[in-house]
């Protein structure tokens, strides 16, 4: 018999659920779908536990290689990694805040049209720490007080939240440099 078994914890939630179909019906659409279903749930299950695994692995890494980043508010494993691999891949290039924002696609583009004055995001740099930025921002946006009052004083001056979220990765940029810079000091002999 086709169908879910297991018990509802919530609404919508199944919990230890396993997915039965008839191996010897396969030949029928509702077994062959749930057989494929099991299949990827039985995948997404080895790789959810593998990701588990590596994420115990990297955080301690990532944490003695750079405490300083790792230490700043919104800032996980994840993207102190990230953060860490961009810059430390072009450590010459890191002369200035500035040159950290470009690196990273956070650095201001003017994007004016007759007498509306704005900005956008510089289209290049690294995506992988933009998105690490944006991940920051959001974050932040979310659980830090300084930070969603500044987001409400900027919504009464008449930006959009993608203008906001722009200058707030670019002042992240400002406390990822300063971070970053301490952490390679602390690296080198």
């Amino acid at each position: 018999m086709l169908g879910l078994a297991g018990q509802q914890d919530g609404p919508g939630a199944l919990q230890a659920s396993v997915l039965t179909y008839d191996p010897a019906k396969l030949h029928e659409p509702e077994h062959a779908t749930a057989a494929a279903l099991a299949g990827l749930a039985r995948r997404v299950t080895a790789l959810t536990d593998e990701i588990t695994t590596l994420d115990r692995q990297v955080a301690p890494i990532v944490t003695k290689a750079a405490p300083r980043t790792s230490a700043l508010f919104g800032v996980g494993p994840e993207v102190a990694a990230q953060l860490l691999t961009t810059a430390s891949d072009n450590p010459d290039r890191l002369h200035s805040e500035a040159a950290l924002a470009h690196l990273c696609g956070a650095a201001p583009t003017p994007a004016s049209s007759g007498r509306v004055r704005r900005h956008r995001l510089h289209r290049g740099g690294d995506c992988g720490a933009n998105h690490a930025l944006h991940t920051i921002a959001l974050c932040r946006l979310r659980y830090d007080q300084r930070t969603r009052t500044y987001q409400q004083r900027r919504i009464t001056e008449g930006l959009s939240k993608q203008e906001i979220l722009r200058c707030l990765k670019r002042y992240i940029v400002r406390d990822v440099y300063t971070a970053l810079l301490a952490d390679f000091a602390a690296l080198t002999p």
